[in-house]
């Protein structure tokens, strides 16, 4: 058990430690989902998605579950008291007419849709992604043998604008929601069915995880929701080298039992093998900024929705639109009441056009604060990279959305319980999230690449023929933090330049296959490390030449050159740089011909000015 505290200091300088509250060891936590069996996992799975199969079956006919929601149906835990409550739900100051209805619409948007937000924040998208009922569906073409029809990568534009393609279907499947589907069960039960036949499409197409990385609304939810990681999510990037990671796709051996990877890349960088690398890499796609603001928009705007069309927020927190009657039939009615007026504006207009400004105003709203953020930090001389900014704004983002989801997300079905429930739910929603931000505030781009070169670092030295216990009173290597690593790789007692150059050579091996550094950037990003071993420049070439012959499938730099990387790359900058001289002095040329060009024009103008005109 871990003990958070808060710490009170005075003017006298005396501090007082308080303990708030007891939280779960999260390491704990962490090593026990992680080494969850993929047939454990399987088999929830095979749970969840036949109960999803009834809940959509119940949709289209249900003749039981209405008499689970009959007010006088003691004996129920799905009564609902509201039906006959005094005063009634009001909507655009006319009272509802409301019956026992069927519990399929309820379910899914009171329990299931909230449910999966707190499991993605709090466990990370890849415990969801392990569990998701529509993914494994959506697995079914695999499961009967049918090979993909082509490859995703052959599809440069849904790879390049997936995040665009995504954002609009969910912004689609939002207004669908008020206008057609949150109570026509009918509709709904036509909606999810159609969800799943395109999911399996899009996995006969392409195979792999495509419907959950490039079309699926929900994987761009995930995405805002996991950030770097779930509170509770694991680290991939300590992981040893080819070590099925995260959500990754895998299958179990029929021969040995043992689990192996089923990737086939159709994705990289990919959520499910590394979510904190495929986030710093995609923290400044195109795209991106909208998916992070604009949904933060479209989660205020839909809460608030419900206010401007029925006058109060009674309509959405009794629940009452998951089973009103006649949904369709308010399409052309007017979409807005406000101060007790209806403003002839129809729903089916109104709906999009509220959306819209909300998603406008958040994206507005959330750029100014980027930039004054920066400035901020700029006047107070703090050196950040915008990067880090962006990551800061976009945590922020995610804390207001999943805690403005969670004051109104799954309230209907909250306000069923005492007061005492409703306050304990929304301080575990406070809790989570703001562990979550404590958590995720802090990360950097560059602390996770020193973190997985620290780990790469650990193994190095431990293949060493070298004691260092004498050296570290007791200790292992696997006990030292990262910064008491380097500094062991400084000194390194006993080792040779032998010694100190296959330390390197099997950290810049990992890195490379792990996708944490290519051959271009290795130079850069591992200057530490290369100078704690007294490494130079030129043998860091010397050994990717090394790497680059023994493993063909390395990335390795400029490969078809048969000769000394550190040459070829001084040959290349020299080209470059004589290039972009040769760009200036053109660019400068043409620059004083432009200048020449407009002083021949103004002495001809000017002289024209000053011959007579002809006269009248």
């Amino acid at each position: 058990m871990v003990w958070v505290l808060a710490v009170t200091k005075y003017p006298n300088g005396y501090c007082q430690c308080l303990n708030l509250f007891p939280t779960m060891d999260q390491k704990g936590v962490k090593a026990m989902l992680s080494k969850v069996p993929e047939q454990s996992w399987h088999r929830v799975r095979w749970v969840l998605a036949i109960s999803w199969l009834i809940l959509i079956v119940s949709l289209f006919y249900d003749p039981i579950s209405h008499n689970l929601t009959d007010p006088d149906n003691l004996l129920s835990l799905f009564r609902d008291p509201i039906l006959t409550r005094d005063p009634c739900v009001q909507v655009q100051g006319v009272c509802l007419d409301e019956k026992p209805y069927a519990l399929g619409a309820r379910m899914f948007w009171g329990m299931i849709v909230p449910s999966a937000i707190m499991i993605v924040l709090v466990f990370g998208h890849e415990t969801w992604r392990r569990i998701c009922p529509l993914y494994f569906l959506s697995q079914i073409p695999r499961a009967l043998g049918l090979q993909p029809q082509g490859d995703i990568s052959k599809n440069p534009w849904l790879v390049r604008n997936h995040l665009y393609v995504q954002f609009a279907i969910f912004f689609i499947g939002l207004n669908c929601r008020i206008l057609f589907v949150n109570s026509d069960r009918l509709v709904l039960g036509l909606f999810l069915s159609l969800t799943i036949l395109s999911a399996m499409m899009m996995v006969f197409l392409y195979g792999g995880r495509s419907w959950c990385h490039y079309v699926c609304p929900f994987g761009m939810v995930q995405m805002v929701f996991t950030g770097p990681r779930g509170l509770l999510g694991t680290e991939a990037h300590n992981a040893p080298p080819k070590t099925i990671t995260q959500s990754m796709c895998r299958t179990v051996d029929k021969t040995t039992g043992q689990e192996k990877s089923a990737c086939i890349s159709c994705k990289s960088p990919c959520m499910d093998i590394d979510s904190e690398k495929a986030y710093w890499q995609q923290l400044t796609k195109p795209g991106r900024k909208l998916v992070q603001y604009g949904y933060l928009g479209m989660v205020i705007g839909y809460f608030v929705y419900y206010w401007l069309y029925a006058g109060n927020f009674d309509y959405y927190l009794s629940g009452a639109w998951t089973h009103e009657e006649n949904q369709l039939g308010a399409l052309f009615k007017p979409g807005f009441y406000i101060m007790n007026h209806p403003i002839a504006i129809p729903k089916l207009v109104a709906t999009p056009l509220t959306f819209v400004v909300f998603v406008a105003l958040s994206c507005l709203i959330c750029t100014k604060l980027e930039k004054t953020y920066k400035a901020a930090l700029w006047r107070k001389n703090q050196s950040i990279t915008h990067e880090q900014v962006l990551h800061r704004v976009f945590s922020i983002c995610t804390f207001i959305a999943f805690n403005f989801f969670f004051i109104y997300g799954g309230r209907p079905e909250i306000n069923r319980f005492p007061v005492l429930v409703q306050f304990l739910f929304q301080s575990v929603v406070i809790l989570v999230s703001s562990l979550w931000l404590y958590q995720t505030w802090g990360r950097s781009s560059h602390q996770y690449t020193q973190e997985s070169l620290a780990d790469k670092l650990r193994r190095q030295l431990k293949k060493l023929p070298l004691d260092f216990s004498e050296f570290l009173e007791g200790r292992s290597v696997d006990d030292l933090k990262p910064e008491e690593l380097h500094i062991l790789a400084k000194t390194l007692p006993g080792a040779n330049q032998q010694y100190r150059l296959g330390v390197y050579k099997g950290v810049l091996r990992e890195a490379i296959q792990a996708g944490h550094v290519n051959s271009a950037s290795s130079l850069e990003v591992l200057q530490q490390i290369r100078d704690e071993l007294g490494i130079n420049d030129q043998q860091h070439y010397q050994v990717l030449e090394e790497l680059g012959k023994e493993q063909e499938n390395l990335p390795i730099l400029y490969p078809h050159y048969g000769r000394d990387p550190y040459k070829v790359l001084s040959t290349i900058k020299e080209r470059q740089k004589t290039s972009t001289s040769n760009q200036r002095t053109i660019l400068r040329e043409s620059r004083k011909q432009n200048r020449s060009d407009k002083r021949t024009k103004l002495l001809k103008d000017h002289k024209d000015q000053n011959q007579p005109g002809d006269q009248e």
